[in-house]
């Protein structure tokens, strides 16, 4: 008996939404290789000092504060998305398969920049091909993207337990991992729905329209301008567990009392409960979103960073170690209800012509200007003020020092950000 269409709309929908879980989870398992890792691999292997670290986590801002939006508004105006994904995922595959022949750490600054130039874009790639493939297929993003999203994390854990469990947290075959996985989606990438540009109208254009500046006219409303500066702010403190929180976890191997605990062994997984806690709250978003409106949604984030930090900051493998694993549970809200909720946001905010753009001036805020100030503010503080005379570091100090610096952001947020919550707003496919 033939199939109605009903059932077989049914059917392309399902596929749909496999192919773009496939996406994701590749697109974040290229990331969790080494992200976390990569501290290990730079004091442990390498012996290089804090300053010059935090200097490599800029590299991930840098790219953010221009590629995006650059990448983004070539995806909205010239090239099939799907096709620039692809492209840059190869490039910065190979780049990263480079890592592991560099042996001084101003090359290897100049690798992984050029690494992250390519792979940064392709996160607000990833997110606008899914956006544009679900509403094509006129599916509420909303409640559809998240269960999809969540598989990104999954990817995430993934690699991480493979360079750990493979005992390769401190070696450079973690970039090797990453970069293969880089390659296979480039390849993969081109056989996903075609999402082209929007075309062009025969109206005229002024100067800002035709250079695809468009999503930055969204900085001209209070509103827009006021979240963005936040996500921006917000960014820094996402950039500051990744940075510290399995060289955190891995310098209590230097204390007798901790060194052969579960906790300092297993670190990258310890570390992966995290994502794992990701996987819940993405799939919570749509409830959120929709019955408190974004600006609860990241005021709770914002109030989970502080839980976060301040719970390291008296956490130890031993019996402090119920701390270090709530902390990593409140990270999965922290992280997903300000990061795939501000993005779904963004999203509800803007025309699909811009969608790409729009995405990218996220990223420049959060992974961008957000990652900078993160990463160059940690290294120099924690290289100034928190060192001990030995040259060990204040991690007690360094945690409450952050913790601080995300409860100053939240309470400027709840003052200046003005927000009336409309659920519809967000179920809105914006034409």
């Amino acid at each position: 008996m033939p199939y109605s269409s009903a059932a077989l709309d049914k059917k392309k929908v399902i596929m749909i939404k496999i192919r773009l879980i496939v996406m994701i989870f590749l697109q974040y398992f290229v990331w969790g290789a080494w992200l976390i890792t990569i501290a290990n691999y730079w004091f442990s292997t390498k012996g290089w000092n804090a300053t010059e670290f935090g200097a490599i986590f800029t590299t991930m801002g840098i790219s953010s504060v221009f590629m995006p939006s650059l990448m983004g508004i070539v995806a909205d105006r010239y090239l099939n998305a799907e096709r620039l994904f692809a492209l840059l995922h190869f490039l910065g595959g190979v780049c990263l398969m480079i890592i592991p022949f560099v042996n001084d750490s101003l090359t290897f600054f100049w690798v992984i920049l050029i690494a992250m130039l390519f792979y940064m874009p392709t996160i607000a790639l990833s997110n606008a091909i899914s956006y544009s493939v679900l509403t094509k297929y006129k599916l509420d993003i909303v409640s559809t993207f998240p269960p999809i999203r969540v598989w990104g994390t999954l990817g995430f854990i993934a690699a991480m337990w493979l360079t750990n469990l493979t005992g390769n947290k401190a070696s450079a075959n973690q970039f090797y991992f990453a970069g293969i996985a880089a390659v296979i989606l480039a390849i993969y990438a081109l056989s996903l729905p075609k999402c082209p540009p929007i075309p062009k109208d025969n109206t005229k254009q002024s100067w800002v329209q035709v250079l695809g500046l468009d999503a930055f006219k969204l900085l001209a409303s209070y509103k827009m301008l006021i979240f963005f500066l936040f996500s921006l702010l917000l960014g820094g403190a996402l950039q500051l567990t990744n940075m510290y929180g399995d060289v955190f976890l891995d310098h209590f191997k230097e204390i007798p009392l901790y060194a052969e605990s579960f906790a300092v062994k297993y670190s990258t997984i310890i570390m992966s409960i995290s994502q794992i806690s990701e996987t819940l709250f993405i799939l919570a978003i749509p409830f959120f979103l929709y019955r408190f409106g974004i600006k609860k949604v990241m005021l709770i984030s914002m109030i989970a960073w502080v839980l976060r930090f301040g719970l390291l900051a008296y956490a130890n493998p031993a019996d402090g170690l119920w701390m270090i694993i709530i902390s990593c549970i409140v990270y999965g809200m922290a992280f997903d209800f300000f990061n795939i909720s501000g993005s779904l946001f963004v999203d509800s905010t803007v025309n699909p012509s811009i969608r790409s753009s729009a995405q990218g001036l996220f990223m420049m805020m959060t992974n961008g200007f957000g990652a900078i100030l993160g990463s160059l503010a940690s290294g120099y503080l924690i290289d100034h003020y928190f060192l001990f005379s030995d040259g060990s570091k204040d991690w007690t100090g360094i945690w409450i020092c952050f913790a601080v610096y995300a409860l100053f952001i939240a309470v400027f947020f709840a003052l200046l950000f003005h927000h009336k919550h409309d659920p519809k707003q967000l179920g809105e496919i914006k034409h």
